[in-house]
């Protein structure tokens, strides 16, 4: 099994896609990419700590690669975008890529370059790509956010019209 860390914006959004996802075995909501030791939701949500929303990925690199995982993420938010994705604004909104070894800054950086001189976007890519250093697990209560709370406000307006174009696009890779 392997790890993959990533922020694009709301963790709650990247969370649900990928428990969506074959050959993922666990998705866990936390933050990382700051300097506050343990730090809350709320916290974070201030701005202060420095830390990224972010969805850690554990799977298992013979069923989906790393690449096929980056290619989900950048469908998934806007890469363009600085410390922030559409309403929700602030560092910790920052679009990000935390590798856990050398081959996984290499792809990160790869697939970058490539989106970029293909033009998959209008605007240049601003994702930060960074070692991860430690990842702190958010709390019990933003586990599988999405299945759990669908009635929310925030669930009907954003994550769902996310998750509608993610299921047509990688039907092949979903459960």
């Amino acid at each position: 099994m392997a790890q993959a860390t990533l922020g694009g914006g709301c963790f709650w959004c990247v969370e649900s896609a990928f428990l969506q996802v074959k050959g993922i075995s666990n998705v866990q909501s936390g933050y990382t990419g700051g300097h506050t030791e343990n730090p809350t939701y709320e916290q974070v949500c201030s701005g202060e700590t420095g830390h990224a929303e972010v969805a850690q990925l554990t799977y298992d690199p013979e069923q989906i690669s790393y690449r096929q995982i980056l290619e989900i993420f950048f469908t998934l938010h806007d890469p363009t975008q600085v410390n922030r994705q559409g309403n929700d604004i602030g560092t910790q909104y920052r679009t990000s890529i935390f590798y856990h070894d050398d081959e996984q800054k290499r792809e990160a950086e790869q697939i970058i370059a490539e989106l970029e001189s293909e033009g998959a976007f209008a605007d240049p890519i601003v994702t930060e790509v960074s070692p991860l250093e430690v990842f702190y697990p958010a709390e019990d209560y933003h586990t599988n956010y999405f299945n759990r709370n669908p009635e929310n406000p925030y669930c009907q307006a954003v994550i769902s019209p996310k998750l509608a174009k993610f299921r047509k696009t990688f039907a092949g890779l979903l459960r």
